[in-house]
């Protein structure tokens, strides 16, 4: 309960934010291990005194080795709106990634369609449309360079499966730690250097503004851009 209490973002009756770490998973999968969702049932059982399963929906996910913020919902009703949010791109999120190597502009928009395949759960981003592709856009910004890597700043405009990871493979860009799409080495906890940094959304029952921000995972690496970006 105390790592989950440190990592909460956000917490009302109809909302609770985490910060994930790397290598959690948001749900259950054929993996069968534990997962964040888990976690934070017995978080509120055991903080409010519960009797019995304690609610918790899923309104979207994020990559087992991606961290940072996770949206779960604690009622129905909020379930219900934060999906249909999701859905209809009303939530805006902003990602922090460490990679290999900056791209050419320090600023811009890529614009990609991408096949997935179900058979190697992964995702090929291509410049030209194919046959049941979806359009996938996003929006960068350079923040900060060390000698080997690049710290980049990331609006998403669509959610496609492993979307971030695709186009930037696709320019020859790679996140540090991912083998699957083009990284050389993994990282010693088994995630990669993408975070999801920000987000902002109208809370589906108090209709107010949300704006959250996840701090990265603690590390060398993102430490010290950290420190070149606040310094």
């Amino acid at each position: 309960m105390g790592d989950i209490a440190s990592r909460i973002l956000y917490e009302d009756n109809h909302l609770i934010i985490i910060n994930k770490l790397p290598g959690e998973l948001v749900q259950g999968d054929e993996s069968g291990d534990r997962t964040l969702a888990d976690d934070v049932k017995a978080y509120l059982k055991e903080k409010y005194g519960k009797p019995g399963n304690v609610y918790l929906g899923i309104p979207h996910r994020l990559d087992r080795p991606t961290s940072g913020i996770v949206v779960y919902c604690r009622t129905d009703k909020a379930l219900s709106r934060m999906t249909a949010l999701f859905r209809t791109s009303d939530v805006k999120k902003t990602y922090w990634a460490i990679v290999d190597r900056a791209p050419e502009r320090r600023e811009g928009d890529l614009i990609h369609y991408i096949t997935r395949s179900a058979a190697n759960n992964k995702s090929i981003a291509s410049a030209k449309e194919a046959k049941g592709a979806k359009i996938a856009k996003l929006s960068y910004r350079l923040l900060a360079s060390s000698d080997k890597y690049h710290l980049l700043e990331i609006d998403l405009h669509t959610g496609r499966h492993h979307q971030i990871r695709a186009q930037l493979a696709a320019i020859g860009v790679h996140i540090k730690g991912d083998l699957k799409y083009g990284a050389q080495r993994s990282n010693p906890d088994g995630g990669i250097c993408l975070h999801a940094r920000r987000i902002s959304f109208v809370h589906p029952i108090r209709k107010e503004e949300l704006v959250i921000t996840a701090p990265p995972p603690q590390g060398t690496l993102w430490d010290y851009f950290l420190e070149r970006i606040n310094g």
